[in-house]
């Protein structure tokens, strides 16, 4: 009869905790696939700023539905994310790209920005 109640009460702490789990769970995938998303945008600024034959221009673009994916149109379960590239000149050939994503229940999301400097003796 003790072993019952003592397995009893372990079980029913395990449930009280399962929520919370699936929650962070859940939490942690979308911070998870918002990185890769923020990355990706970060370095395909980069590569465009780096090329000789582009002409970059000051300004701020928002992409309002990007699914982890990369493709256009949602899969089952997707989460749409907001993208939003700012891209500033500092002087000369520097320029600072700053990109922010963020999905719904989370207003603040992630953001990372990168200093480009193009170098023309890579050029050659």
């Amino acid at each position: 009869m003790v072993s019952l109640a003592l397995f009893t009460v372990g079980i029913l702490g395990l449930l009280t905790i399962l929520p919370s789990s699936w929650r962070l769970a859940g939490r942690s995938d979308l911070l998870g696939k918002a990185s890769g998303i923020l990355m990706t945008q970060l370095h395909n600024s980069e590569a465009f700023i780096l090329n000789p034959n582009n002409a970059p221009a000051a300004g701020s673009i928002t992409l309002p539905s990007v699914y982890p994916g990369g493709q256009g149109v949602p899969k089952p379960g997707d989460t749409p994310f907001t993208v939003q590239t700012t891209t500033k000149n500092l002087g000369g050939s520097a320029w600072l790209v700053t990109v922010q994503v963020t999905w719904p229940g989370n207003t603040t999301g992630i953001s990372e920005s990168m200093r480009v400097v193009p170098q023309q003796i890579f050029t050659q």
